[in-house]
């Protein structure tokens, strides 16, 4: 039976984790970008359909290209991280799921409606990119997760491969400037938005 984890633990993963808009200047490297996927890749999805489709920005070039597709509040974000990841979603994640779910024919679940696979893809992408973010915090990273650019400009630069891949957001990784965070925003408290019956 699993254990509680420790109060450090959660602090570092949720309750003094901040969403970070500046960095310090030390890098992220690619075994720790494995890492990262290693870890989130874990996390579950319906029928292991893992739809997600990471771009990782880590080259100034790459950082660039990305940043122009922002929002002017978004571009020295970009810049100035180590890396941004792209979170995307594959609209044909249902191609893969005989490997990925064979236990079922889950493929054919999907073939009727495009916009069924959208509704998936959209949802378990998400969970993947926050999966991503608690992968990056467990490994004493930080995250700037960002809405704030031209999903369509994006998926046309990155994803021009593969056309069936759109971008959903985007969250920068590396080791955040403490200086760079506003103070923490209300929570709402339980009984605000919760029910039980």
């Amino acid at each position: 039976m699993n254990e509680p984890l420790a109060a450090t633990a959660l602090d570092q993963l949720f309750l003094t984790a901040r969403s970070y808009n500046g960095w310090l200047d030390q890098p992220v490297t690619d075994a720790e970008i494995a890492e990262i996927y290693d870890l989130l890749k874990m996390g579950p999805t319906s029928a292991n359909q893992s739809p997600a489709r990471f771009v990782w920005c880590r080259t100034p070039e790459a950082k660039e290209r990305l940043a122009a597709c922002a929002s002017e509040g978004n571009k020295a974000k970009i810049l100035a991280a180590p890396v941004t990841v792209i979170i995307g979603y594959d609209l044909d994640f249902h191609e893969q799921l005989p490997w990925l779910f064979p236990h079922a024919d889950a493929r054919s679940w999907f073939t009727g409606s495009e916009e069924f696979r959208r509704t998936s893809a959209v949802r378990n992408a998400t969970l993947q990119g926050a999966y991503l973010m608690l992968a990056a915090r467990a490994l004493g990273l930080d995250c700037g997760p960002m809405s704030g650019f031209d999903q369509d400009t994006a998926t046309a630069e990155f994803f021009v491969d593969q056309p069936r891949v759109q971008a959903d957001f985007l969250c920068a990784i590396g080791h955040g400037d403490p200086a760079s965070i506003f103070g923490r925003s209300p929570r709402p408290a339980f009984d605000l938005f919760n029910r039980l019956l």
